[in-house]
C-alpha cells in the first residue's frame, strides 16, 4: 500500500526521502511567500520545521496566503501553519516562534540546528542579519526578493544575488551585503518591472507581508516601514514560495 509520499519517492528514491525526513528547515516569515514554502516542504516530506513570524492573519491576507481563510482571521500565522502541517503529515515536528526576527532578537536562535534556512521576511535589517547568521554557521540559506506589485509569475528566476536585475529589493540587498563582505547568496527574484498601483489605499504600513513590496525598498536606507502597502495577487507570491521549496528539496537530496 503506497504511503503519502510514494509519488515523491518515485522521483527522488528512498534514500533521498530519508534525507528529507531527517532534515530540519527554518522558515522565517509565514506569509504570501513563506506559507507556500512550508506547503511545498511538508508535502515533500521534510520532517522538522521551525516557523518564525509574529503576525496574525488579517482580512487583506485572503487574496494570496494559503493559511488565510475566514476562519483563521485573527489567529497567529505560526499557529495556523503548524496545524496545517500536522494535518498533512502528523509525523512532522513543528517548532513555532511568535517573534519578529530582527538583529535584537537574533540571539534567540541557534542556527547550527538547521539544515536549511529560508528568508521570507520583509525588513532589510532582518534579512541581512538572518543571512549573516546562517552563513556564519555554514547553513544553506535562500532568500526571497520582491514578489509584490508583480503580475507575471513566469518572470521569477533562481540566481545569485550578484546576477540579479530589475528587482529593487535585490539591488538594495546586493549593496548592503557587499558592505558586509557577502557577495554570493541564492535568491528567488523577478525580472518583471514593478507594476504601478492603480489605486492608493493610504499611507503607512498595511498588514506586513513577506517579500511583497516590489518597489518601495529604495526609498528607505534602513529597514522598517513602507511608504504604502504593495499590490499583490494569488499567483506570484505562491509561485515564488513553491520555487523556493523546490530549490531546498533539490539541495537537500542527491540527484
Amino acid at each position: 500500500m503506497p504511503d503519502q509520499f510514494s509519488r515523491t519517492c518515485l522521483m527522488l528514491g528512498k534514500e533521498n526521502m530519508q534525507r528529507l525526513q531527517h532534515a530540519r528547515v527554518a522558515v522565517f516569515g509565514i506569509g504570501g511567500v513563506g506559507g507556500y514554502v512550508v506547503e511545498g516542504l511538508v508535502r515533500s516530506g521534510i520532517g522538522t520545521f521551525d516557523l518564525i513570524d509574529h503576525d496574525q492573519i488579517c482580512l487583506s491576507n485572503l487574496n494570496r496566503q494559503i493559511i488565510a481563510t475566514r476562519k483563521t482571521i485573527g489567529k497567529y500565522k505560526v499557529d495556523v501553519a503548524k496545524e496545517r502541517i500536522l494535518e498533512i503529515n502528523p509525523e512532522a515536528s513543528v517548532n513555532i516562534y511568535k517573534i519578529f526576527f530582527l538583529p535584537d532578537t537574533a540571539d534567540q536562535f541557534d542556527f547550527t540546528q538547521y539544515d536549511y534556512v529560508v528568508d521570507a521576511i520583509d525588513t532589510v535589517s532582518g534579512k541581512l542579519e538572518l543571512i549573516q547568521q546562517a552563513m556564519r554557521c555554514n547553513i544553506p540559506v535562500i532568500s526571497a526578493m520582491g514578489a509584490g506589485n508583480k503580475m507575471d509569475a513566469s518572470a521569477l528566476q533562481v540566481g545569485d544575488i550578484s546576477e540579479t536585475t530589475v528587482c529593487p529589493l535585490a539591488r538594495v540587498m546586493r549593496r548592503e551585503l557587499k558592505k558586509r563582505g557577502i557577495y554570493h547568496l541564492k535568491v528567488v527574484y523577478s525580472t518583471e518591472k514593478p507594476v504601478e498601483p492603480k489605486e492608493i489605499l493610504g499611507e503607512g504600513r498595511d498588514d506586513g507581508d513577506d517579500q511583497e513590496n516590489g518597489c518601495q525598498w529604495e526609498d528607505k536606507k534602513e529597514n522598517t516601514g513602507r511608504k504604502r502597502p504593495p499590490g499583490s495577487n494569488a499567483f506570484v507570491p505562491s509561485a515564488a514560495g513553491l520555487i523556493i521549496a523546490g530549490e531546498i528539496v533539490k539541495d537537500l537530496t542527491i540527484w
